[in-house]
């Protein structure tokens, strides 16, 4: 099941995707309260996709993130070996984690601002991991069962900021720097999600292309390290990581002007495209 998050005449709401068509799920007011409802949610959801007594052209909406005030956006870095050599960097021994805000957040097909003050604004493209239960110390082993589902999404990265000093999340948290969706795909779509192909364009030029079988930390295993640390709740966004091929690595390195279009593809669960002002 795609589940989406839209604005649509002022006012916003979650559907279920059908084709080019979205159905409202009407009693339920946003994606956080459908993932804490759990089954009963996504009963809810099926129930309103099986009546489609009312369908919103996805033309006439405007996307948002899937999931709009996540509690937290926690991303890590370097969870790919190539991705750590082409930046000269050793890959890490423990997961690289910081954060996003919630502000940071955008969606399908809307714009991102570049502001005042950088100009080595990168992408990255990458699988969003979205929290479907509360989860505290949880093994490895059982780390999956706490997955509501999955998103695409670019790290939208201000390199010179992100350098200002040894903490990324300077360069990270800028508003409008996550865009994630277009859709939420429920985990029951993804058969293994360590064997999804992963790819990035800048106005049509393939820029990465990668696997997530080349993760160095699995998403079970970063599921267990975050959650010893602090607790998981639903609606919560882990972003895992981009694979090497990133503007700043290139020769000459390629920063996103006003007007350049990137696109990130994961295999199963959507294509993300934006547009830079």
């Amino acid at each position: 099941m795609q589940l989406v998050s839209f604005e649509k005449n002022g006012n916003r709401g979650v559907g279920v995707v059908d084709g080019e068509s979205i159905v409202p799920i009407n009693d339920i007011p946003n994606m956080i309260t459908l993932i804490r409802m759990g089954a009963e949610g996504k009963a809810a959801a099926q129930a309103a996709l099986d009546a489609k007594s009312e369908t919103i052209s996805t033309d006439t909406i405007t996307y948002l993130p899937p999931v709009v005030r996540p509690g937290k956006v926690i991303a890590l870095g370097r969870n790919y070996a190539a991705h750590a050599k082409e930046g000269g960097a050793e890959p890490p021994k423990y997961p690289m984690l910081f954060h996003k805000t919630h502000t940071s957040l955008n969606g399908h097909n809307c714009p991102i601002v570049i502001p005042e003050g950088t100009n080595r604004v990168d992408y990255e493209a990458e699988l969003a991991v979205i929290i479907g239960k509360t989860c505290k110390n949880v093994s490895e082993a059982d780390a999956m069962e706490y997955v509501y589902g999955y998103a695409t999404a670019n790290d939208v990265t201000a390199r010179d900021w992100q350098r200002l000093t040894s903490q990324f999340t300077t360069g990270k948290m800028v508003d409008g720097f996550g865009p994630l969706g277009p859709t939420l795909v429920t985990a029951d779509e993804i058969d293994d999600v360590q064997n999804l192909d992963i790819k990035s364009f800048h106005n049509g030029q393939m820029m990465q292309s990668s696997n997530t079988k080349m993760m160095i930390f699995s998403v079970a295993f970063t599921i267990e390290f975050i959650s010893k640390i602090t607790t998981l709740e639903p609606g919560d966004v882990i972003l895992t990581g981009t694979p090497e091929g990133v503007g700043y690595a290139r020769k000459p390195p390629v920063y996103m002007q006003p007007g350049d279009e990137i696109v990130v593809e994961v295999e199963k669960v959507g294509v993300l495209k934006n547009v830079f002002e």
